[in-house]
C-alpha cells in the first residue's frame, strides 16, 4: 500500500470561473490530465452545489483511479480549492505520475498562494 499523496490548499485562484464552478468543466479537465500522466480512472463523480436561487456554487469531486484517487473540492466565492492526488506503487512507482497530474491541476486552478505537502504513505518505521 505504499505511495505518495500529494495534498494542497489553493488560495486566490484567478483561473477562468467556469473551473471553480461547473461540474462538467472541472470534471472532464480531472479525468483528462490522469489520463493524459497515465494513470487509470475507473469512474468520478462530481456534485454541482448550486445557490438558493439556482446558480452554480462550488463543486466536490473525486476521480477513482485503479492507482488510488483525485479529490478535488472548490469554493468560488473565496476563490479557493483544497487538492488531493494519492497514487499508490504497488505495481510500478507512480510518483511521477501524481505529481504531473498535481501540477496540471494547479497551473489550470492558476492559485496566488498554495501550502502544499507530500506525504508517503504505508511506509513502517523502521524497528530497532
Amino acid at each position: 500500500m505504499q505511495g505518495l499523496h500529494l495534498i494542497a490548499d489553493l488560495y486566490q485562484c484567478d483561473c477562468e470561473p467556469a473551473v471553480l464552478l461547473d461540474r462538467d468543466v472541472l470534471e472532464s479537465r480531472c479525468v483528462s490530465f490522469c489520463k493524459n500522466a497515465g494513470l487509470t480512472p475507473l469512474g468520478a463523480y462530481f456534485y454541482q452545489f448550486s445557490h438558493d436561487n439556482g446558480d452554480k456554487a462550488g463543486v466536490t469531486g473525486t476521480v477513482v483511479l485503479a492507482e488510488s484517487h483525485v479529490a478535488i473540492h472548490t469554493w468560488p466565492e473565496t476563490r479557493a480549492v483544497t487538492l488531493d492526488v494519492y497514487v499508490c506503487n504497488f505495481s510500478r512507482d507512480n510518483s511521477d505520475r501524481a505529481r504531473a497530474v498535481f501540477q496540471q491541476l494547479i497551473t489550470l486552478l492558476q492559485p496566488g498562494e498554495v501550502m502544499e505537502k507530500d506525504v508517503m504513505r504505508g511506509e513502517l518505521p523502521a524497528t530497532a
